[in-house]
């Protein structure tokens, strides 16, 4: 005779209980992390090494200094658009039943052969983030190649990586290291800003692009190569690590000298007056706002005008 077993629901104390676990032991790990960087730091080779490598490695002659207006707009954008990627794509990921679908109009200048696939209403508008974000990113490579902003992201000496990690245990031990953004990045932020821009972002991609339907569904030979469980196994990790990439970017530019942080990316300037910050809280006020505004009722009308949306 076959039996069912019910899964017994998680209770809300249960929940909050496994947070505060969580929360009590990210606490304990960080505070470990900074006291055995302290006492790292009092070890005559790692005060040789801290010296030898200070943390940042000089840039490429004909490097620009500071950073140009076009370069805070477009991390702006990039702000805003990962953002509501991230949020979109946790929803297409965790709904199992969405209630409102989106099927493309195959009357307007993108026409296909065979029938528009219906997709869910939070899939479209992740797709179409996509998108924005893409053209995004790729005006902003054209930029950083055409005004030689590249130097100061892309690493030109295997000096780099001691330098990066002088840099980590400097930040670890809660005695920043010393360097001027507007200037030159340290190591540290050099790898992370390669790494973001040149490896995540093209992963984001390729994955997304595999698991989309513009791929072709009846190349054989290539979905056997690139089969879509690989695109589906690294394109979650790859959004779980640009989540961890904002959170640590946010708390270090807060954390470093805010003011003259947010002059250098939101004002282009290397002041210490309140310009950044203004703008940086009129900017983080529109992303809230827009977070909260991509919801069916405002989705539907824009969903509508580029295919049809159906419950």
């Amino acid at each position: 005779m076959a039996t069912t077993t019910n899964k017994t629901p998680t209770k809300p104390g249960n929940r909050w209980a496994k947070l505060a676990m969580a929360i009590t032991l990210a606490v304990a790990a960080l505070a470990a992390i900074v006291l055995i960087a302290q006492w790292m730091r009092t070890l005559p080779p790692v005060q040789n090494f801290l010296t030898t490598y200070p943390g940042t490695v000089d840039l490429p002659e004909g490097a620009p200094l500071g950073l140009p207006p076009w370069l805070g707009w477009q991390h702006y954008l990039n702000a805003f658009f990962l953002v509501l990627i991230i949020r979109s794509g946790w929803l297409v990921r965790t709904t199992a039943r969405p209630k409102e679908h989106w099927t493309r109009n195959n009357s307007g200048p993108i026409r296909t052969r065979g029938k528009p696939a219906k997709i869910s209403l939070n899939l479209w508008f992740h797709l179409t983030l996509d998108a924005l974000w893409v053209t995004n990113g790729v005006v902003f490579i054209i930029l950083l190649v055409v005004t030689g902003q590249w130097m100061r992201i892309v690493p030109t000496s295997w000096d780099v990586f001691p330098n990066a990690l002088s840099t980590a245990i400097q930040y670890a031990s809660l005695n920043w290291p010393t360097e001027n953004g507007w200037v030159n990045y340290n190591s540290l932020q050099v790898l992370a800003y390669f790494s973001i821009v040149f490896i995540t972002a093209p992963l984001a991609l390729v994955t997304g692009l595999r698991m989309s339907g513009a791929w072709p569904k009846n190349a054989h030979v290539l979905n056997k190569m690139y089969p879509i469980e690989v695109a589906r196994a690294i394109h979650f990790p790859v959004m779980l690590y640009f989540v961890g990439f904002v959170v640590v970017h946010v708390a270090l530019v807060f954390a470093t000298g805010v003011l003259h942080n947010l002059n250098h990316m939101y004002a282009s300037n290397d002041g210490a007056g309140w310009t950044g910050f203004w703008i940086f809280a009129a900017s983080v006020a529109v992303i809230v706002a827009a977070w909260f505004l991509a919801r069916p009722l405002f989705l539907r009308p824009v969903a509508s005008i580029f295919g049809k949306v159906t419950r």
